[in-house]
């Protein structure tokens, strides 16, 4: 089960090769005990977590949990779903008018940079992996330079820094999958140079998703492997500054 994956570190070793990780943690809204053990655990392994927040439900308090090479990114504005009864849970798709959608997140955008100075990415991470082209296409105009999801999203203005890696069976037990198909997702995914990402959702871990977190983190911590941030796959990803978008925040007054 395990051995797939230490073969696969064994070889990289061998080959000269670095393997990077990089891990991104949704839903991320204010300190708590759950949110507290994965920044230990981060903190412990020498793994710079991207907390993906949600700013409507920002508590400021979050801004003095973080230290190291933490990173921020912005989880939409309020991860509400405003699709119908029978459809995909979204929060950017197309029932609202894109202005109005571009100048929520314009504003959430602002508020990660007052709350998290000096952490904050370029980079949006769409609650339910799902966006509205029209919205996609207006993100570089309120300084958004990537996104990223889980599985495929449609992204065609924007880069997209995806993660590879959910531990989590969402379908079954909503918790750990099978263990012997992670460790060989994880083999294959480390035969491919690119960095691998890991996906948590700190809420939502039970015992045994986080001795697999600790278990892989601690496999992970030698020579031959790298956690890095997400602006060390796309330079200048870490913002220079958060501009303002009140006009565009005043286009939310609208019916």
């Amino acid at each position: 089960m395990i051995q797939v994956f230490r073969r696969a570190l064994a070889a990289a070793s061998d080959q000269g090769r670095v393997l990077r990780f990089w891990l991104r943690d949704d839903d991320a809204t204010r300190p708590g005990p759950r949110l507290e053990r994965l920044i230990s655990l981060c903190e412990r392994h020498g793994v710079p977590p991207t907390l993906a927040v949600v700013p409507a439900g920002l508590d400021p308090a979050l801004g003095g949990l973080l230290t190291g090479d933490a990173r921020v990114a912005l989880h939409g504005w309020s991860h509400r779903n405003h699709a119908g009864p029978r459809e995909k849970k979204q929060e950017l798709g197309p029932h609202r008018p894109a202005a109005e959608v571009l100048a929520e997140l314009a504003e959430g955008r602002d508020l990660l940079g007052r709350v998290f100075p000096g952490r904050v990415l370029d980079l949006l991470v769409p609650p339910w992996n799902r966006i509205a082209p029209a919205v996609a296409e207006g993100l570089p105009g309120i300084g958004i330079r990537a996104l990223s999801a889980y599985g495929r999203i449609n992204a065609r203005a924007l880069p997209v820094l995806n993660a590879d890696i959910d531990p989590i069976d969402w379908r079954a037990r909503r918790s750990l999958r099978d263990p012997a198909l992670l460790w060989q997702k994880l083999a294959l995914r480390a035969q491919i140079d690119r960095p691998i990402g890991i996906l948590t959702h700190h809420l939502d871990h039970d015992e045994a998703v986080w001795q697999f977190l600790d278990l892989l983190m601690g496999m992970t911590a030698g020579p031959h492997c790298r956690w890095i941030t997400p602006e060390e796959m796309m330079p200048d990803l870490l913002s220079k500054g958060v501009t303002s978008f009140s006009s565009r925040s005043a286009d939310r007054a609208g019916p």
